[in-house]
């Protein structure tokens, strides 16, 4: 047993009581060796069981019970979460010193799992073959016992009350009142709040970070008193806080790059010599140079100590990719078709980390396009995308990209090239705009004919990006706008004025980000123009993988006195998505879509079309493959009456 005192008592060397937490975490050994037949080869490569290793020796098996009195089911759950007695008992330690360490070892993780929880009264008893494990005997009854069968063991917790903060003091190292010290709302402590032991390491951090964005950059906790009183179940905490100097920034230099030109980090960065020490000047630096491919990481190495101008030293240090890259891909749908496509690309073209990338995609529309049924369903695009950093200064860079291409939907079939070239400029790590020039020659043929199209734009692109991955967002938002005049070269008059906006946002509701919701709502319209003169491949469409899931492709899209697909001046589509990981490589989506194109510029929001579904998702290192089956929730006539999606990365 375990006990804890009544009274006041000091956490031991003021850091046990929270330096349990620090524990590291044990990883789980899986059970004995045998041989796998083929699912069970299948379950270890999908993550839903653990490969086998080599047998233990001397195994010894052993039976557990684990009560927990007077806590509730979150508190509970993280004590047998804790408990490697409970987590392993399907592996036998070996022999009855490693059952005896084992059980040992519960007694910090589980008062670790009980301070968590703002537990600091709660007593631990565990028994081996009936005898306390930190008995005498605890080992030989082991010996006794495991002829018997599996050797019982039993673990009693008594959580004990839940404990609150009570004072909470900040001084300095020698225990005087500090200067510009953080507030308590600030450092996320204050009294009377549960005394979870992770918010005060958290607090610690928060600590240090505001003396860091004060100009200190030696900021640290040195110590901290943590005294928890039984009689009033309340934790007093003071830090003592040594801020260290503060400093401006020295000397800045470069290491790491091998195949980028000498100069090019150094043009990149934010830090300015003789300037106060700005934690948000290193992070900028950083995310300004990492944003290029050419780098797989970059690490910014602060000086020890300062320089004899009181000046902080520091080192970006770059690690550079391999400048060549190639590989393939594939997505298959029931309703907008299939296609596989190669590339191949270049990080570092000339040495200023210009890129390159050449594609190659084949498509197969998978139906005879109602609009052109004598049309070959097959489609073709070949794109070359080259990008410049710097083109003006660092932060602008150069994007152009040109395609030849074959294009088949339901409503039109188009062949041709298209061109683009623009400027993009960076204004922070999550804003950026862009202006550039967009220009078509393309045969169209649709249920009116055939036509050809000369079209140039002036596209006019803002996108914001707040979110923590690319392929599987779990966190932020992502919002874009394309404001784009266009005009058919040769027509009269002015040409049409084009609008598209997204926005999509995301929240994780744990902290593992095991359940994610996520929702997107997209729009757009253009007007100066009538519908039909308006080239069929600048109007909207909606229904689809990229819109409303379920219903066949581009169908939720106004349509001619013929049946015949149109397309239309305007559109809006929503979805919203709850994102749940069983595993670590299994998840699953349940979704709802809503969308519809409109003849008029501005949405009447007739006939929206609404569909539901549930998707697969299995996660790899370079992000989840989807797997999506959809269904109209108002069915039309025309529908297929489901669709299957199969591509790699979230749909939004």
């Amino acid at each position: 047993m375990v006990p804890q005192p009544a009274g006041r008592r000091r956490a031991t060397g003021g850091g046990v009581v929270l330096g349990a937490l620090l524990l590291a975490s044990v990883s789980t050994l899986p059970a004995p060796a045998q041989e796998m037949g083929f699912f069970e080869r299948v379950g270890v490569f999908l993550g839903l069981r653990d490969a086998p290793v080599p047998a233990i020796a001397d195994a010894l098996p052993y039976t557990v019970e684990l009560t927990v009195e007077g806590a509730g089911r979150s508190t509970r759950k993280e004590i047998e979460r804790s408990s490697r007695l409970q987590r392993l008992r399907r592996a036998p330690p070996s022999g009855s010193a490693g059952l005896l360490r084992r059980a040992l070892g519960d007694i910090d993780l589980i008062t670790a799992a009980l301070y968590a929880h703002g537990r600091y009264a709660g007593t631990i008893r565990i028994t081996v073959a009936g005898v306390p494990v930190d008995a005498d005997g605890a080992l030989a009854a082991i010996e006794a016992a495991r002829s018997a069968g599996p050797v019982p063991v039993a673990v009693t917790v008594a959580a004990g009350p839940e404990f609150r903060f009570g004072s909470i003091a900040l001084v300095d190292a020698r225990g005087r009142p500090l200067v510009e010290p953080p507030t308590l709302a600030a450092i996320r402590l204050e009294p009377g709040e549960p005394a979870r032991s992770a918010a005060v390491i958290d607090a610690e951090g928060r600590i240090a970070r505001h003396y860091r964005d004060l100009g200190h950059p030696f900021a640290k906790v040195a110590s901290k008193d943590v005294v928890a009183d039984h009689a009033r179940n309340t934790l007093d905490v003071t830090f003592f806080v040594d801020p260290g100097p503060v400093a401006t920034f020295g000397a800045v230099t470069v290491s790491g790059e091998e195949q980028v030109r000498k100069g090019f980090v150094a043009e990149r960065v934010r830090i300015v010599p003789g300037e106060m020490f700005s934690p948000k000047r290193l992070a900028d630096t950083r995310k300004s140079i990492a944003r290029y491919e050419i780098f797989s990481g970059v690490r910014i190495v602060e000086g020890d100590a300062l320089d004899a101008q009181g000046r902080l030293p520091v080192e970006i240090v770059v690690t550079e990719r391999k400048p060549r890259y190639v590989g393939f891909g594939a997505k298959y749908s029931s309703t907008d078709g299939s296609s596989i496509n190669a590339f191949w690309g270049h990080r570092n073209l000339f040495g200023g980390a210009e890129t390159l990338r050449l594609d190659g995609q084949l498509s197969w529309y998978g139906k005879t396009p109602d609009d052109v049924p004598d049309a070959d369903p097959f489609g073709y695009r070949f794109t070359a995308r080259f990008g410049k950093p710097g083109i003006f200064t660092p932060i602008d860079d150069l994007v152009t990209e040109a395609s030849v291409l074959r294009e088949v939907t339901d409503a039109y079939v188009r062949e041709g090239y298209t061109v683009t070239a623009g400027v993009r400029r960076a204004f922070t790590e999550q804003l950026s705009g862009q202006i550039g020039l967009d220009f078509e020659d393309a045969t169209v043929e649709d249920g009116d004919g055939s036509r050809d199209d000369l079209i140039l734009g002036v596209p006019l692109d803002v996108a914001y990006d707040t979110t923590d991955n690319a392929l599987d967002p779990s966190e932020g938002i992502r919002a874009s706008a394309t404001f784009e005049p266009f005009a058919q070269l040769g027509a009269a008059g002015a040409g049409p004025l084009l609008f598209r906006g997204a926005l999509s946002a995301y929240r994780a509701f744990d902290e593992e980000k095991r359940t994610i919701i996520a929702g997107r709502v997209s729009a757009g319209t253009i007007f100066g123009a009538d519908l039909l003169d308006v080239p069929p491949q600048r109007r909207f469409f909606v229904g689809g993988g990229g819109t409303v899931r379920g219903i066949d492709y581009q169908s939720a899209s106004p349509r001619d006195a013929d049946g015949d697909i149109i397309g239309g001046l305007s559109f809006f589509a929503a979805s919203a998505e709850i994102r749940y990981r069983i595993t670590e490589k299994i998840g699953i989506v349940p979704f709802v879509d809503v969308g519809a194109a409109f003849a008029d510029s501005l949405p009447d929001f007739q006939d929206l079309r609404y569909s539901a579904g549930l998707g697969l998702r299995y996660y790899t290192g370079i992000g989840p493959l989807r797997f999506d089956v959809a269904v109209p929730l108002n069915p039309h006539s025309e529908d297929s009456g489901y669709g299957v999606y199969l591509s790699l990365g979230q749909a939004f």
